[in-house]
């Protein structure tokens, strides 16, 4: 736009003011909109809290906390957990929670769902969603209240590779088909795990991933990334920030439905050209996480191995893999 030499110059100040009233408003409406308009409760906004002074000079000097693109990495002892919660429980948010239990895996969901009710998300709105082709072995569980469950048939397959390829996939479809009303916030986790401690609103983000245990102390060109250039998970030798687990995933539901309705696409280019990325799913998800940074990282203390030995930098183990034999519940290794 090119104005006259003659217009004053309080009325280029007056049509700056206007466009930047302008754009205010756009960015909080879609940011409304990517949180489902989310208010929050004014009789609580104003309770005061007593709590330690923060200090930017003590703290955690083991690990770090923060990545190159400033995300927070969440370790034990660098959040005050009645502090964050004081700030997200007011608003009232629902925290949707995807699991496959599909075949014989549907054997983990009891502790699955038991575990959850005592560490996970406790005093929000949860709502289960469980993926499964044997819907009459859900199991009942108690659930607190403001917390739902939901049972969704799915085919089964005689490849553990299918099921975990189909997983974006009918994530996406369930987003646009109801989780996008029924939620603010999504994770989507592995049903052969068990929550040990609090996993709580210092999760919460736009994009949420979680460092693998298994490959935090390497370095990239060790990471299992799909490496073939003809798959669209290919990931060079010296590109990689971290090694992300696929068993988490997670953020605002618009956001992860994003991911998931790309990582689809990329999966059905790579099938018409008959390739299978390494690692599935988890191949699609580092490649997008490589190109779309996670706006908050959590440690290896949300996604441990019970198979592996705890280590110095692990204070809490909030999450876990359990051992398994996978020649037994996997229909095919």
């Amino acid at each position: 736009m090119r104005f006259s030499s003659n217009v004053k110059p309080y009325v280029l100040l007056l049509i700056a003011g206007i466009f930047s009233l302008l754009g205010y408003v756009y960015f909080s409406f879609f940011s409304e909109r990517l949180n489902r308009q989310i208010t929050i409760d004014e009789d609580q906004k104003g309770s005061r809290l007593l709590y330690k002074q923060p200090s930017i000079l003590d703290g955690r000097t083991d690990v770090v906390s923060v990545t190159p693109w400033l995300a927070p990495i969440v370790w034990e002892g660098t959040f005050d957990p009645v502090l964050i919660d004081n700030i997200y429980k007011p608003m009232n948010l629902t925290i949707a929670t995807t699991v496959f239990a599909v075949g014989k895996y549907v054997r983990f969901l009891q502790d699955f769902l038991e575990t959850a009710e005592k560490h996970f998300m406790v005093g929000f709105n949860v709502h289960y969603y469980v993926f499964t082709d044997r819907p009459h072995d859900v199991p009942s569980v108690n659930l607190a209240q403001g917390r739902h469950l939901s049972v969704i048939q799915v085919p089964g397959s005689n490849r553990w590779q299918e099921i975990s390829a189909r997983r974006m996939e009918i994530i996406q479809t369930t987003i646009e088909r109801q989780i996008r009303r029924e939620a603010d916030y999504i994770f989507c986790l592995d049903v052969d795990s068990k929550f040990h401690a609090r996993w709580g609103s210092e999760s919460l983000g736009r994009l949420v991933a979680v460092i693998h245990p298994g490959y935090y102390e390497e370095t990239r060109d060790s990471f299992p990334y799909e490496r073939r250039p003809a798959s669209t998970a290919y990931i060079r030798m010296d590109e990689g920030d971290y090694y992300y687990g696929g068993a988490m995933f997670g953020g605002f539901v618009e956001d992860v439905y994003t991911l998931t309705k790309v990582c689809r696409k990329r999966f059905e280019e790579d099938a018409g050209n008959s390739i299978e990325a390494a690692w599935q799913e988890e191949s699609h998800l580092n490649r997008y996480l490589l190109d779309n940074k996670p706006s908050k990282v959590l440690s290896p203390e949300y996604l441990w191995q019970d198979l592996k030995a705890k280590t110095k930098e692990v204070k809490v183990i909030r999450f876990s893999g359990v051992i398994k034999n996978y020649a037994e519940v996997r229909p095919n290794v």
